[in-house]
């Protein structure tokens, strides 16, 4: 929307900081972050009032967590809407890689709202149809990706880039829709199963959002991408202003979810920032260092598929409790310790995920 304010920048030659995507970027997360906090304490309070009991608590969970009944859930309703502002009031508006990113993410949130609206209705810590969730999901992948393919150059639309190798592309052919699915709804997932000490999934989002937020600058610049040898993907610098709403929006959720959380983000959340994260690295071409940059959610991801393989072949747990979170919870670290060293591992992983763009 004030991107349209460069059309009179002839007239008023300050008006031409517009045109820079690093200004709209700080205005997107300076929005986002106001925005929240301005609003957030309404929301919470309305939440709480909506949802009486709030989110249900898993008995077979951390005994710790017990005395956390009665926090609201559907957080990620703050977070969404400050992004959908921030973005529309920031960014280019003809850019269609916004508006397929905007759309994964408000999709998402959608299914994460109706699935916490199903726990707390129905006070079980179960939501809808697990199935039915997930065809969704996949379904609305699979026409992000696509639509990537289309905006994309047609020399590398399907390929698959691979890190360390400039040069380096593997055509996936309409198979490349299967492996866009897979990363899209895959991260979303893998948020939403991170999402479950206070503060422990926000702080790596913003993480990754940061760390994709200067790859989509440089990957839509053409002399940077040129300079890195990595490739120039037309169009994608725009998405640098999704990343820096949901960096102000995730620094206001941090301030309510911050232990003792005064709110959980729920499915909401946890589903919509996966899918915005995903949706971007498939659109800059940086599926693989998404592996990277958000390890931490591979690795929460894999505990669970571990534990109930394990479980199934075996009859023997690996862990004490998955996700990984909860295993360290129950060999006695506190929960503060386990949020802040798993905030360290994702900075870690991000350096690596940004180095990758020079080591070629």
């Amino acid at each position: 929307m004030l991107y349209e304010l460069v059309n009179f920048s002839d007239q008023l030659g300050p008006l031409n900081v517009f045109r820079y995507i690093t200004f709209r970027t700080g205005g997107a997360i300076f929005t986002a972050l106001i925005f929240v906090l301005l609003f957030g304490p309404g929301i919470i309070d309305l939440l709480r009032v909506r949802q009486g009991k709030g989110q249900p608590i898993r008995e077979d969970g951390p005994q710790s967590h017990l005395a956390k009944r009665g926090t609201p859930t559907m957080g990620g309703l703050m977070i969404l809407s400050s992004v959908l502002v921030s973005t529309l009031l920031w960014a280019n508006l003809q850019n269609m890689y916004v508006w397929i990113v905007l759309a994964v993410t408000l999709t998402f949130g959608l299914i994460g709202f109706y699935d916490d609206y199903l726990k707390v209705t129905k006070q079980t810590a179960s939501g809808f149809s697990g199935r039915v969730r997930l065809g969704v999901e996949l379904a609305v992948a699979g026409l992000a990706t696509y639509g990537f393919t289309l905006l994309a150059k047609p020399e590398f639309a399907t390929s698959l880039t691979v890190p360390f190798f400039k040069d380096l592309l593997i055509d996936l052919g309409p198979f490349f829709v299967l492996l866009g699915i897979l990363v899209i709804a895959g991260a979303g997932n893998a948020v939403n199963l991170t999402d479950g000490l206070d503060g422990l999934a926000i702080v790596p989002v913003m993480i990754a959002a940061a760390t994709f937020g200067l790859i989509a600058y440089l990957s839509g610049n053409f002399k940077f991408a040129s300079y890195l040898q990595i490739h120039f993907v037309e169009g994608t610098g725009e998405l640098a202003i999704v990343c820096g709403a949901l960096i102000g929006a995730g620094l206001g959720f941090l301030w309510f979810n911050a232990p003792p959380a005064m709110i959980f983000m729920g499915d909401t959340g946890s589903l919509a920032l996966g899918g915005a994260l995903g949706s971007i690295a498939v659109a800059t071409k940086h599926e693989i260092v998404l592996a990277i940059v958000g390890g931490l959610f591979v690795l929460e991801t894999l505990s669970v598929i571990i534990q109930v393989a394990s479980f199934k072949l075996t009859g023997k747990r690996v862990f004490r409790m998955a996700p990984l979170h909860h295993h360290f919870e129950q060999k006695g670290w506190q929960e503060s310790t386990v949020v802040v060293r798993f905030w360290i591992i994702s900075v870690v992983l991000a350096l690596i995920g940004l180095a990758t763009l020079k080591l070629r």
